[in-house]
């Protein structure tokens, strides 16, 4: 597969977390290392979120442009400055990602979207996607999940143990703020 941007949402407040995410470390590289590592089989690698924040990464962060928390901010960015048509998109909670997800969403995003069972993120969302997201960013109608109503979406069946979100630094035992 050819013409793939990885695109790695790196914002959120982390109220729940209680300190940034993509800082927090995992068998000692940073979600956010973990992350972009995740999209190296990508053609183009891109990370959004808030500038402002100062986060410290090894690599260059891209203002998603607006003063909105949410993975939809991100996406949209995303989806903006990608130099192709299809982007998969990761957020940064997701240190214990397996290696093969990316690429089958990626695979599976024959419409405007492919997502696992479990929702929105991480998923493969085509440019075509744009304008239903851009409105619903600027309507304030952040759910992502709602959004892929409005999408022609493939649901690609993925180990749920694949995909474990941290919201909390107890949700996997070696993280570590």
């Amino acid at each position: 597969m050819t013409g793939v941007t990885g695109v790695l949402l790196v914002g959120g407040a982390s109220r729940r977390f209680g300190s940034p995410k993509a800082l927090a470390r995992h068998e000692g590289k940073t979600f956010a290392e973990l992350a972009w590592e995740r999209l190296a089989w990508c053609d183009e690698r891109l990370a959004f979120g808030k500038v402002a924040d100062g986060l410290q990464l090894p690599f260059a962060l891209h203002d998603d442009g607006t003063e909105i928390r949410a993975p939809l901010a991100g996406l949209v960015a995303g989806l903006r400055a990608a130099r192709h048509q299809l982007v998969v998109a990761l957020p940064v909670d997701l240190p214990l990602l397996s290696e093969s997800v990316l690429p089958t969403l990626g695979s599976a995003c024959v419409g405007d979207a492919a997502v696992p069972q479990t929702g929105p993120l991480p998923g493969a969302y085509r440019r075509s996607a744009l304008p239903v997201l851009e409105r619903r960013l600027r309507d304030g109608d952040l759910a992502l999940r709602a959004a892929l109503g409005e999408l022609s979406a493939t649901v690609v069946d993925v180990d749920p143990a694949a995909l474990a979100n941290v919201n909390r630094p107890t949700d996997v035992p070696a993280a570590t703020a």
